[in-house]
């Protein structure tokens, strides 16, 4: 069958194929599903995805209301929302539609819908595709957004229940509708003087403001379209203008949008009093006016320069720009700041910014390993919209131009934006194959094999003709033979032409490959990307264990309540790092300090400055003014993480005080970084606890590192001359004695490679009990297993008169053993551990005995809860 032939039956094609695409785009995000789902819940993939269904479940029992101040995080202020409520009534509604009431069945039922949202991709991909080109480069983009990985792919598996796949959606959404508007009337030009013109553009303008709003009701960040259609519109009006026209069609449409979008948003409301655009704010409404009124402006200038030399416009534009920034810089700070300091904020890099994975910078390495060949078919797609913009003129290549820039300006500043940049990846990726497609079309037609010859007339005209006699009559005769038989020429095609179209089809073959690879092994790997088992056991514990808060978990609190809502006395927050603030909420139904949404984290009453802390007093002092009861603490935090939690405490000295890096030359001559802590960091609240259950620990064996500074040794890190292992106490002497006479540039210190190895004596804490630990160990040395994850009491504790050292034995719900040791501070002992009493399963195992004099002490539960003085 022929490519005509084929071409019969296109629709049918078109329709196969999407259908086909779905069908991929749903098997390959369903991978994760049969490892997280049990009998009794889903188990959520991330942070953010366990809290929308924290808002799913009380939308459903209060459908559709949407609580924008919720109580049950960030203690002891409540937090106020800052995305919309349109994703959790999306999965509210279709729960009550399926009948989900309980919660595993609404966890099920939530986890389908980023899948399906991903699914509606596909159609829309191929729509936008085919209205900026044709039907092959929608096949072809709707192929690709079939498999392309990375955020994108991600965050819309089964069990990654957030919004990003909503925010992509209905932003492509957006971006269709108007560049269906920009392509009816390039075709059917309107004059706002004949409403016959107007009438379907006004169609097409309304849609196009409907789907912005639906996107703004998911999440604040659609403000970024707007400011896609902002740079654009300017652009395009220069380019009109050097053509030669004052374009209506901006205008029309950019009013007609906003309009759409400010009366939308006045209609759904705000939550917050200020002008910031990350949140629902009166902001919004003055950028959506001052696009409308700027579109206005631009077509008034370029009717009054008509005529003109055509540098006029684009230098009366920027000189009134600078102007009016001037000029609104000194008239209003507040209108200003709204304008270009939200830009700055949103395109800016503060320094903790990177202690958060998905606002981190991309940067080519992220990029290759995301979309591989994807990536230089976007590029390639880029040059191939210019220049058919250069050459065809046509508005919507424009549009795509700017969207796609500004996405991958945006992503290039915070990863996270990867989830938006997928889609301008497979369309600029599609624009570029179909175009080299039809570049070389007729020389790929004459590969064909039913391709036809080229007829010529060379050959008749190669030879005069003779007149011959046959039987009595004269018959016209050519010296190369029969009159009127035709001469063939062939040729071979242009391969030149071909090479664009077979490069991108190889190409778009790589990525497709790459893409869906990286699709199998992580969709296969996220079935065991769940929480962490330990943190499930010891939220679940704590869930069973622990007083309630006395807040109503399932009720609607509305935006107006945050500045009269009052916590019952009883109510109470859990303290641990923002990462696992919505586990806390959701799992264990109690109030987290902090949480996902960095809220909670800095400042002096911040988890950071909890943590780092030093000074028990310092720390205490800080849940007191929180109001906090537990603290949970884990390996993460105390390891891996902890870097983090530094830098959020000081991003100037970050780790720096707590550990050291530094090269070592391994035995094959390669020098290799190695990380040893300081006695800072054996001193910090999360070490104490974590490591040592807040038990005074001796120091253990430790290394006396000798290293040269990184400018001397002229490389990245300073590098270590020597290092050996020996006591504390002898360490430090030699680190003294080294320092005191070592040449510039040439220090010496006492560092430890083990978490649970001090280089100096660890006092006791006198406040905190460990109250139950998680059955992993990450550690186990001869006498101490450390365990995954801890949760300690804040308590007051109770005082025992002594000199000297006390100590208690104490097995915990693991069955694990340690002592409990205590220096008395002005001859009191204040103990965290109650004798009898103690409703927790960490326990003790007999009284406290002061090791100098023998005495022994039996501790009540309420003498430890009330700081009774036993005596």
């Amino acid at each position: 069958m022929n490519v005509e032939n084929i071409l019969k039956y296109k629709n049918y094609l078109i329709v196969s194929l999407l259908v086909v695409f779905s069908l991929i785009t749903l098997w390959l995000r369903l991978l994760p599903e049969p490892g997280l789902v049990t009998a009794n819940y889903v188990d959520l993939l991330g942070n953010d995805p366990w809290y929308i269904l924290r808002q799913v479940e009380s939308t459903v029992a209060n459908f559709p209301g949407y609580g924008w101040f919720d109580p049950m995080t960030q203690y002891p202020t409540g937090n106020v929302i800052h995305w919309g409520s349109l994703f959790p009534q999306i999965i509210a509604f279709a729960a009550i539609l399926l009948g989900a009431s309980t919660r595993p069945e609404i966890m099920y039922v939530a986890s389908w819908i980023p899948p399906l949202m991903a699914v509606a991709m596909v159609p829309l991909i191929y729509f936008t595709g085919s209205k900026i080109a044709d039907w092959k480069t929608g096949l072809i983009a709707a192929g690709l957004i079939t498999v392309v990985s990375g955020q994108y792919f991600y965050r819309s598996l089964f069990g990654f229940v957030d919004h990003h796949i909503a925010e992509t959606l209905f932003s492509t959404l957006f971006c269709l509708a108007y560049i269906t508007a920009l392509v009816y009337i390039r075709t059917h030009p309107v004059d706002l003087k004949n409403t016959e013109t107007l009438k379907i553009p006004l169609l097409l303008s309304v849609g196009a403001g409907i789907s912005y709003l639906l996107g703004l009701l998911i999440m604040p960040t659609m403000i970024l379209f707007a400011l896609i259609v902002a740079v654009y519109t300017p652009l395009q009006y220069i380019w009109d203008n050097y053509r030669g026209r004052a374009g209506e069609k901006l205008l029309f449409i950019n009013t007609v949008v906003f309009l759409c979008a400010s009366i939308g948003i006045l209609l759904y409301g705000f939550n917050t009093d200020g002008t910031g655009l990350s949140r629902y704010s009166i902001g919004h409404v003055y950028v959506y006016i001052t696009i409308i009124i700027g579109t206005a402006f631009l077509y008034g200038v370029s009717k009054y320069l008509n005529g003109k030399p055509r540098y006029y416009y684009p230098l009366s534009l920027a000189g009134i720009g600078i102007l009016g920034s001037v000029i609104l810089m000194f008239v209003s700070s507040d209108l200003f700041n709204l304008l270009i300091g939200n830009f700055y904020s949103f395109f800016g890099q503060p320094v903790v910014s990177y202690t958060v994975q998905e606002a981190q910078p991309w940067d080519l390495a992220s990029a290759w390993s995301t979309f591989h060949y994807g990536f230089l078919l976007m590029l390639c797609g880029f040059g191939a919209l210019v220049y058919k913009f250069h050459k065809e003129h046509r508005a919507e290549y424009l549009f795509v131009i700017v969207w796609s820039f500004v996405m991958l300006l945006s992503t290039w500043q915070h990863i996270r934006y990867e989830y938006y940049l997928g889609a301008n990846i497979c369309l600029l990726s599609a624009f570029f194959i179909g175009s080299a497609i039809d570049f070389g079309w007729k020389e790929i037609s004459a590969l064909s094999l039913t391709a036809k010859p080229e007829k010529t007339e060379t050959s008749l005209k190669a030879e005069p003709k003779k007149k011959e006699k046959v039987s009595g009559k004269t018959k016209s005769k050519s010296k190369s033979g029969d009159v009127g038989k035709t001469a063939v020429k062939t040729h071979g095609p242009n391969y030149i032409k071909i090479f664009p179209a077979v490069a991108g089809i190889v190409f778009a073959l790589l990525f497709v490959w790459t893409s869906a690879g990286t699709d199998l092994y992580l969709g296969k790997q996220m079935g065991y990307g769940g929480m962490t088992p330990d943190w499930r056991e010891s939220l679940e514990w704590m869930g069973n264990n622990t007083p309630e808060t006395g807040v109503d978990y399932y009720a609607v609190y509305d935006f107006n309540e945050r500045e009269t809502y009052e916590y019952p006395l009883e109510s109470y927050g859990v303290m641990t790092w923002w990462d696992y603030g919505h586990w806390i909420t959701f799992i264990s139904k109690r109030i987290p300090n902090s949480n996902p949404f960095q809220h909670g984290v800095s400042g002096p009453n911040g988890a950071a400055a909890f943590f780092i802390q030093q000074n028990e007093a310092d720390s205490s002092r800080i849940l007191d003014n929180l109001g906090t009861k537990y603290v949970i603490t884990d390996i993460e935090m105390d390891d891996g993480k902890f870097w983090a939690m530094a830098t959020w405490y000081n991003d100037t000295v970050q780790a720096s005080p707590y550990t050291k890096v530094l090269l070592h030359k391994d035995s094959g001559n390669t020098y290799n970084t190695v990380r040893l802590r300081q006695n800072n960091y054996y001193q910090t609240m999360i070490s104490r606890l974590h490591n040592f259950d807040g038990s005074m620990t001796e120091p253990g064996k430790v290394f006396l590192v000798e290293y040269m500074d990184s400018d001397l040794a002229e490389s990245s890190y300073p590098v270590i001359i020597g290092a050996k292992e020996m006591g504390a106490a002898e360490a430090q002497a030699g680190a003294d004695e080294y320092n005191k006479n070592s040449q510039p540039g040439k220090h010496a210190l006492v560092l430890s490679s083990s978490l649970l190895a001090p280089v100096a004596k660890v006092p006791a804490l006198q406040n905190y009990r460990l109250i139950h630990e998680s059955p992993t160990n990450v550690i186990s040395t001869p006498g101490y297993d450390l365990k995954y994850v801890k949760v300690f009491e804040y308590v007051p504790g109770a005082e025992i008169k002594g000199d000297g050292t006390i100590e208690v034995c104490i097995e915990t719900n693991t069955g694990r053993k340690f002592v409990y040791r205590q220096e008395s501070v002005d001859g009191v002992f204040t103990v965290p551990y109650s004798t009898t009493g103690n409703p927790y399963g960490v326990k003790t195992e007999g009284d406290y005995r002061i090791v100098e004099t023998g005495q022994t002490f039996s501790v009540s539960e309420d003498s430890v809860k009330n700081g009774v003085n036993i005596n």
